[in-house]
């Protein structure tokens, strides 16, 4: 895998957990973007951004390729998170994933899936190889 360290380790994670999973979460998973507002670290204000994302099992997971945004700063500052996906309204909290951990498998699978269709995990594995891994855990579950 060119040197890069894989995060394949969970064996029971398949495709057809993540179909299933999305399936379940209906039609705000079909949408194509959620749009996330943050709380500015510096100046406190609401911070909104448009992004793709994919939802499994109720969660939400979010990529982001390249340097640190602010949102994602103040993700680091502050988890506590509002997010509307098709008019819906949802408070959740997030934080990162960090690459020896199952859930981000389970994002991988989910983004990959929603936005290209099934993959070799090499590919998938490669396409997120320089990609920071976000979860958003609504408040109602």
């Amino acid at each position: 895998m060119n040197g890069l360290r894989s995060c394949w380790f969970l064996a029971d994670t398949k495709i057809e957990d993540i179909q299933v999973a999305r399936a379940q979460d209906g039609k705000l998973g079909t949408e194509k973007f959620i749009y996330l507002t943050t709380t500015g670290r510096k100046t406190g204000k609401p911070h909104r951004v448009e992004l793709w994302f994919a939802a499994a099992g109720g969660i939400i997971y979010l990529s982001h390729e390249g340097r640190e945004t602010d949102w994602m700063r103040n993700i680091k500052n502050n988890p506590e998170v509002n997010f509307e996906i098709s008019g819906n309204k949802f408070v959740g909290k997030a934080r990162y994933l960090q690459c020896d951990e199952s859930e981000a498998t389970k994002a991988k699978l989910a983004l990959y899936l929603k936005y290209y269709g099934k993959a070799e995990e090499r590919i998938i594995e490669d396409w997120f190889s320089l990609s920071t891994l976000i979860l958003i855990k609504p408040n109602f579950l």
